[in-house]
């Protein structure tokens, strides 16, 4: 078949893929089953895959073996042992992934930010919370649960109480959320040009907000792209392939059985 041909194999095997904020969780077994199938599936075809923060809504240590981070950690593994090359960022809601899970699954940590070169496109990579800098509480409390101390703090306290801070934390931030001003929890544009400037970057690339969108902007004088990843939910998603030279959305969906 001319599917199989070996010519086709190296075009499929330089995609490099981008994915972001799928908040896995047990309350959302569709899009769970989609990424499972992702990995298992379309990611295989790729060299490398980017995950921009957020796979988890929330991971509260390594030691936590539910069913659902355990599946996900061996789908992951089975990935990477296949050499497909797998990067992953801490996002807001996962940012204690720590060594045990990068071990095990063998996925590469993704400082944020991280330049890479895209067929010598210079392109920048992170989560996008820290371009909302209008939203100065949450940058705030940011540099305070990312401090090291702070995180230690933490995880030394039992699985239990782990839980029941995490869940109160996605309550309280849920409530603070819907009460500010939309705008404010977008990305703020001088400081997008400043990041963008600071690493000599003509893309950037980026989640979190849940605005998918491209947006052309200049940068001393010169044309750069912002691009903003979608959410996965209720079993869709979607992927930012890189590929040829070219960039395109492809969009994901759960398979019926």
């Amino acid at each position: 078949m001319h599917g199989d041909s070996p010519s086709n194999e190296v075009h499929l095997r330089a995609e490099t893929l981008f994915i972001s904020d799928l908040h896995l969780s047990p309350e959302r077994p569709a899009t769970v089953d989609l990424f499972l199938d992702f990995l298992a599936v379309r990611a295989r075809q790729a060299t490398c895959l980017y995950i921009l923060g957020d796979l988890f809504d929330a991971w509260i240590g390594d030691d936590d073996e539910t069913p659902l981070n355990t599946t996900v950690r061996a789908a992951l593994r089975k990935l990477t042992a296949a050499g497909v090359n797998c990067a992953l960022m801490h996002g807001n809601r996962d940012f204690l992934l720590g060594r045990a899970f990068f071990r095990d699954t063998g996925c590469q940590r993704c400082a944020d930010p991280t330049l890479i070169q895209c067929d010598s496109e210079p392109t920048l990579l992170m989560h996008g919370d820290l371009l909302c800098t209008d939203d100065r509480a949450y940058q705030q409390f940011r540099r305070q649960i990312r401090n090291p101390v702070v995180q230690r703090l933490f995880l030394w306290k039992s699985l239990k109480k782990r839980q029941a801070m995490a869940a109160e934390y996605r309550r309280k931030s849920g409530d603070a959320n819907a009460a500010k001003p939309k705008q404010i929890m977008d990305v703020n544009q001088e400081t997008v040009i400043d990041v963008l400037r600071r690493f000599g970057a003509t893309r950037l690339i980026h989640g979190h907000t849940h605005r998918p969108a491209d947006h052309l902007l200049w940068v001393d004088g010169r044309q750069a792209h912002r691009t903003v990843l979608s959410e996965w939910h209720d079993g869709h998603g979607e992927v930012l392939v890189r590929t040829s030279g070219a960039w395109r959305r492809e969009p994901l969906k759960t398979r019926l059985p």
